[in-house]
């Protein structure tokens, strides 16, 4: 998978993660980084900054709104997207019309944007994923033979912490995570998890999944599931301490996804191809 050449553009560039996927595309032999997509406002400025930081490599800033219209664009293979739902919605109308793959990491959306994302996967290539760590996808498969084992006689609870400007909650990964469980345990997602606690809630019941949510200063990312009964308590958690862990993922997805046909993707089955390699 390593050896693959693929021709990637990047969206949402100007964002946190869109800056770091950035700048580990450049490193990459094998990854050839065609377009990144700003907002309008953004473009003078970076006419100047793409000369000065990528003149070892050809970087055009660029924005969607430009590329839709471009007749002229150059080829590419796949978008990374990083933005916010609905303008996830608009690039992956885009690449139905032009025939893109199109990685995605972004979150929050609701159940009827999800329907029009498994819509989209019935024509082209998509790999969805709110977490491209590789340590929080294996945390996947601990959780879940965990749960088999243990769920039925044990207390679920969900804590994660996100830094102060993270607009939606619980996180992706979160949520994801609380899905894997109920669906080990045979529970409907929407009936076992519990979001908020205020007041005289009574007793705990059984078959229930809690969430718990932080938001302060700059953390990336942490995730804990806890599986706790009268005798012991099961921890597990996973820290991001780099953002770059997400980019390096998803750039392995963009490689992963050259060759598929379409479908709905994760990154549990870029995983599954790494073991067999």
């Amino acid at each position: 998978m390593k050896n693959i050449n693929t021709s990637i553009v990047i969206s949402g560039a100007l964002g946190k993660m869109g800056k770091m996927l950035t700048k580990e595309a450049v490193k990459q032999k094998n990854i050839k980084l065609i377009y990144a997509l700003i907002k309008e406002k953004h473009t003078r400025t970076h006419a100047s900054y793409n000369k000065e930081k990528y003149s070892d490599k050809t970087i055009f800033f660029t924005t969607f709104k430009k590329l839709k219209k471009n007749k002229h664009a150059l080829p590419f293979d796949t978008i990374i997207d990083f933005s916010k739902p609905n303008v996830t919605l608009k690039i992956i109308e885009y690449c139905i019309k032009n025939k893109k793959k199109i990685i995605i990491g972004t979150t929050g959306f609701t159940s009827m944007q999800m329907k029009t994302i498994k819509k989209a996967s019935k024509i082209i290539p998509i790999l969805y994923s709110p977490n491209f760590s590789i340590g929080i996808n294996m945390m996947h498969t601990i959780i879940q033979y965990i749960s088999k084992i243990l769920g039925k006689n044990t207390d679920i609870e969900i804590i994660e912490s996100h830094h102060r400007n993270k607009i939606d909650a619980p996180s992706g990964t979160a949520l994801q995570l609380g899905k894997i469980i109920s669906k080990s345990m045979n529970w409907k997602f929407s009936e076992s998890a519990i979001f908020s606690r205020y007041g005289n809630v009574g007793k705990r019941k059984k078959n229930k999944i809690g969430f718990s949510v932080i938001r302060e200063g700059n953390t990336i990312g942490k995730h804990t599931v806890l599986f706790a009964n009268k005798y012991e308590k099961i921890s597990v958690k996973h820290t991001a301490t780099h953002r770059s862990i997400f980019a390096k993922g998803a750039i392995q997805a963009a490689r992963w996804i050259h060759n598929k046909k379409k479908g709905l993707y994760s990154m549990n089955n870029v995983i599954k191809s790494i073991l067999i390699s």
